[in-house]
């Protein structure tokens, strides 16, 4: 038996226990962070914010989320 069939079947195994588990699969397609286009768009978008009136407001609000979660530093 050949390692790709060996995968193929523990695959094939494990979706039928999550189905049986009445789970099923789905798949996320989100913005790859590393790349260099997202990195421009993201300090784009924080320049056009820098000194916005709600800038201070919008980090406020986040600062108390984050200190509600434990651990966070």
């Amino acid at each position: 038996m050949s390692t790709s069939t060996t995968t193929t079947d523990k695959v094939a195994r494990y979706r039928e226990r999550m189905r049986a588990a009445g789970l099923r699969p789905v798949q996320f397609w989100v913005p790859d962070t590393r790349s260099a286009e997202f990195m421009a768009r993201v300090r784009e978008q924080c320049q056009r914010l820098s000194g916005d009136p709600q800038e201070e407001q919008a980090l406020g609000f986040a600062q108390a989320a984050v200190e509600h979660i434990e651990g966070w530093e």
